[in-house]
């Protein structure tokens, strides 16, 4: 088992889980985690979001973004300025569209998330621009979800999703 600096397991999921945890997901959601689909701007419902929390993967839970690292940049998109843990993203070149970009993947199912810039603000001048249904909310302070049971890093708590 492989294990994230803040103790996540980064197994990643077998296809059958992957075909299980994708069937919740609506035709949207899994155009864009599964098939590398990018969501129109200024229509995710994250993008104006304010509320503190975590955000992690909608297919497998995992923890990606702090609201403390959340800014607003005006691309249309939810951006960040860094991920939660460095293991929690998979970073891949993208030259499609005509353009070379770094696309971003959940580190352990490996899901579509959006891509990163080298545009956004201090301390580390990244701007991880998400899809919105990339990723589901768990307010600060309410336990985290776990699609595939496999429980919390010591101390965090962790509930069934």
């Amino acid at each position: 088992m492989t294990k994230s600096a803040l103790g996540f397991d980064l197994t990643p999921p077998s296809p059958a889980q992957i075909q299980d945890l994708a069937a919740r997901l609506d035709p949207e959601a899994r155009r864009i985690l599964l098939n590398h689909g990018t969501e129109a701007p200024f229509c995710g419902r994250f993008d104006e979001y304010e509320d503190e929390g975590t955000y992690v993967c909608n297919l497998c839970d995992l923890p990606l973004f702090s609201s403390r690292a959340k800014f607003h940049s005006g691309s249309g998109w939810p951006s960040f300025y860094q991920s939660v843990d460095k293991d929690h993203i998979r970073y891949l070149r993208d030259v499609s569209h005509g353009m070379v970009r770094t696309e971003i993947r959940c580190g352990r199912c490996d899901s579509h998330l959006g891509h990163v810039f080298e545009d956004g603000p201090r301390p580390t001048g990244q701007r991880y621009c998400l899809n919105s249904v990339a990723m589901e909310f768990v307010p600060e302070g309410e336990p985290l979800t776990d699609r595939l049971h496999r429980g919390a890093p010591e101390g965090e708590p962790i509930k069934a999703g």
